[in-house]
């Protein structure tokens, strides 16, 4: 769970995914929040990483994957700290991993009734269209951040997960693709957020529009990595050399 600045919702959050998937280990990168979120997270059961200042959740995620990788985990699943992402439907999208390198909890894809309406969702869909054809399967949700990642996404994701807006999401998935790695999508239900408001209003939602274009457009143009940098040898993480014990 990468977050920042939410202790209003992290703590429930947290012991609700313990609850209903306790089998699971739960880290949090804490991005520099100025509030209680650490400690809230830590009071509830989770490990705990407290990154020094906001690094933005693409830093935060690097960090996560880092994490996983360093402690021999073979799978990563990706939940939002804010308490929308389901915790029933994690087991079904760490099952997707069984067929693919990345899976996808996917909102518009007949579960639930999440919706977007206006520019934004014409940017999901066109976004969906677009890199479902780089994927060669069909994905209906490219921008969610409810997604898992096997042991050979994960080094491909610390070499090159973005920081920048939506980076985390629409240019890690299209390098990945380009980079030799296979994707999935899992239907999955949303629920309201346990604290906060969500931003919407017809300016954003443009600006969103615009933003994910000139994403898709540097994701698209970015270089891809040879299939053989996908699994370092033993004790070597992307970009550090090796792991000192």
């Amino acid at each position: 769970m990468p977050a920042w600045n939410e202790a209003e919702a992290i703590g429930n959050t947290i012991r609700e995914v313990r609850k209903i998937a306790s089998h699971h280990d739960i880290l949090v990168v804490d991005d520099g929040s100025k509030d209680q979120t650490a400690w809230i997270a830590r009071q509830a059961g989770a490990t705990v990483l407290k990154l020094p200042f906001n690094l933005g959740v693409g830093g935060a995620m690097r960090t996560g994957f880092k994490y996983a990788i360093r402690n021999g985990y073979s799978a990563v699943v990706q939940v939002d700290s804010d308490g929308q992402h389901d915790p029933h439907d994690i087991d079904r999208v760490v099952a997707g991993l069984s067929h693919a390198d990345i899976s996808i909890g996917a909102r518009f894809a007949g579960r639930g009734s999440y919706d977007a309406k206006g520019p934004r969702r014409w940017a999901m869909a066109f976004l969906a269209q677009v890199i479902s054809k780089v994927a060669g399967t069909r994905l209906t949700d490219v921008t969610s951040g409810f997604r898992a990642a096997n042991e050979r996404a994960l080094h491909q994701y610390i070499e090159h997960f973005p920081t920048e807006y939506l980076g985390d999401t629409i240019d890690s998935l299209v390098v990945a693709i380009k980079s030799g790695c296979t994707v999935t999508q899992v239907p999955v239900e949303m629920k309201a957020r346990q604290a906060g408001t969500p931003s919407q209003s017809p300016w954003k939602a443009t600006l969103y529009l615009a933003r994910s274009g000139l994403v898709l457009c540097f994701a698209l143009a970015r270089r891809k990595s040879p299939r053989e940098h996908l699994v370092p040898s033993s004790g070597d993480i992307a970009g550090e050399g090796s792991v000192q014990a």
